[in-house]
């Protein structure tokens, strides 16, 4: 049936990234509707208010707006009710996700069973106590797209059953704390502020988070050899970060295997000359095969993204790269509330609305422009995790129809889906799944996530004298020994027995057999799995 149109003042917040970026009233806009269902009643609840910009922003920019009901049946004031502001407004982002097609924007645990938050979408308030201008990430694990932090600096793992489980030092962030006071990719830890944990993760889950959140935490447990024991007493602090975690050569046979281990694909400025640097040590080296280590690296900026693909790809790569999908409403230039939306455009140095954008997929179509020396790789393999998304899941898929592309380790996150951020109140940033990506082949939609060409478990078997395994333990990054890097380089070097440098072996190879996980299962994936996930775009094609 065919509706009458007509236009509605509706009273909106109108929020945006530069306070200087509107100077006069921007509190109400003409917005076309086609039904009274879709008209907001008067309100001066500046919340209410809020929750009304939530649902009328993804009426127009969410990647699943046509499954999303009217105004008056999703009804945003429901959500009126309980908690802080902040709570209120992720109940109404949790009842968007739920209209997402086949819910893929609904988050589903280990067992696959539903959880009450959205998997893509999500909503931060844009202050940290780092005072940092980049994504917030997260209480336990802060490190921030622009190399930021305020943080201890450790990325905690958790290994084993739920009745029988080891705390795992899984990564260390440079020049933090941790980093500091010695703590490396390994270590142990059994007390957190004089309390064991490892018992029983359900009963000790509330009290461990909160431990770990605090600004001083007291760790003891054990170094990496299984042996020496350590008693360390960590302090949050502000520092930079690069997301680099390792960068090795290795020789396996006749090849020289580069290998990458890439913590986030954060801005530019704290990202591309860090790979660059690190593929010029590859070139340098005469390198023909690649591992990249995305196993905790859940995402980060497109444009980092890109550049990264460009330095892997080999220099046959041409054409397209990948392209972004927006909904129709957003590629016929009719989502009208992002005239309150602004970003910078450093090019002209001014304010530009986001309204101003093309949404086309021709204007957002990556194509290959080779970057660095190393022009002749064909193999590569990617250690992966359900920690692994967004962004590098979509260097993966990008690079499938180009190369030899293996994955190795266990099955991705799946976040085909990118955003960037809506701001309401001047406070809040809410990050709406906006648009899929699709490679050069047409090739996207791993919702699921990417399963590994070899699944497998992070942690390497420690056995006895008489060859019996007795435990698992964890290695450093770029160790031979580990799982993930030993399967890759049986697939790129099949036959060749590869050893560990003197270094390296010293960490690997003396591990005692006290105090080791039973098991190699990773447990509570939601505990683990606090740092930032998403495919943030910044970069923008006018419409002419």
């Amino acid at each position: 049936m065919k509706m009458n149109k007509k236009i509605y003042l509706i009273l909106i917040l109108a929020s945006f990234f530069g306070l200087e970026a509107c100077k006069k009233s921007c509190n109400t806009k003409e917005v076309e509707v086609s039904d009274a269902d879709e008209i907001p009643p008067a309100t001066t609840d500046r919340t209410e208010l809020s929750l009304d910009s939530i649902f009328l922003y993804a009426k127009q920019v969410y990647y699943w707006n046509s499954q999303l009901p009217t105004y008056k049946v999703f009804n945003p004031r429901q959500y009126n009710s309980g908690g802080s502001a902040l709570d209120k407004y992720e109940n109404a982002l949790f009842g968007i996700a739920g209209y997402s097609a086949s819910k893929y924007d609904v988050y589903k645990n280990s067992q696959g069973a539903y959880q009450n938050y959205p998997k893509f979408s999500y909503i931060d308030e844009n202050t940290n106590s780092s005072g940092a201008s980049g994504v917030v990430v997260n209480p336990v694990s802060s490190v921030e797209l622009d190399g930021s932090a305020y943080d201890v600096g450790i990325r905690f793992g958790l290994y084993g059953s739920e009745t029988d489980y080891f705390i795992y030092v899984s990564a260390v962030y440079q020049n933090s704390p941790a980093e500091t006071q010695g703590f490396a990719r390994g270590d142990r830890i059994t007390t957190i502020n004089g309390v064991d944990y490892g018992a029983n993760f359900t009963a000790e889950s509330g009290a461990l988070n909160a431990a770990l959140a605090g600004n001083t935490i007291a760790l003891k447990g054990y170094k990496a050899d299984g042996i020496t024991p350590f008693n360390i007493i960590l302090t949050k602090k502000v520092f930079e970060s690069s997301p680099i975690y390792k960068v090795k050569v290795i020789t396996a046979g006749t090849k020289k295997v580069g290998y990458l281990s890439y913590a986030r694909f954060s801005d530019s400025d704290n990202s591309v000359n860090a790979l660059n640097s690190a593929f010029e040590s590859f070139s340098n080296a005469g390198v023909t095969d690649l591992v990249i280590d995305l196993r905790f690296n859940g995402g980060g900026y497109v444009s980092t993204a890109e550049h990264l693909i460009n330095l892997i790809a080999p220099s046959t790569a041409t054409g397209v790269m990948f392209s972004e999908y927006y909904n129709a409403t957003m590629q016929a230039g009719n989502a009208k509330l992002l005239s309150n939306q602004f970003f910078w455009d450093y090019n002209n140095n001014r304010w530009v609305s986001y309204a101003n954008v093309s949404y086309s997929v021709a204007n957002n179509t990556a194509y290959f422009s080779k970057k660095g020396k190393l022009t002749g790789i064909q193999n590569v393999v990617f250690l992966v995790s359900s920690s692994t998304a967004s962004s590098s899941e979509l260097v993966i898929n990008s690079l499938k129809p180009h190369m030899n592309v293996k994955l190795v380790g266990r099955t991705t996150y799946g976040k085909p889906v990118g955003f960037f951020p809506i701001t309401i109140e001047k406070k809040y940033d809410v990050y709406y799944a906006m648009f899929e990506t699709k490679n050069s082949a047409g090739q996207g939609g791993y919702y699921s996530g990417m399963t590994p060409d070899f699944s497998l478990y992070e942690l390497t078997e420690v056995k006895n004298s008489n060859n019996v395994t007795v435990g698992y333990k964890m290695v450093d990054f770029g160790n031979v020994e580990d799982v993930y890097l030993n399967k890759a380089l049986a697939i790129l070097a099949p036959g060749v027995t590869v050893t560990n440098d003197v270094s390296t072996m010293a960490m690997g190879k003396a591990a005692g057999t006290k105090n080791l996980v039973a098991s190699p299962n990773t447990i509570n994936v939601e505990f683990v799995d606090k740092e930032f996930k998403g495919m943030v775009e910044n970069r923008f094609k006018l419409k002419k």
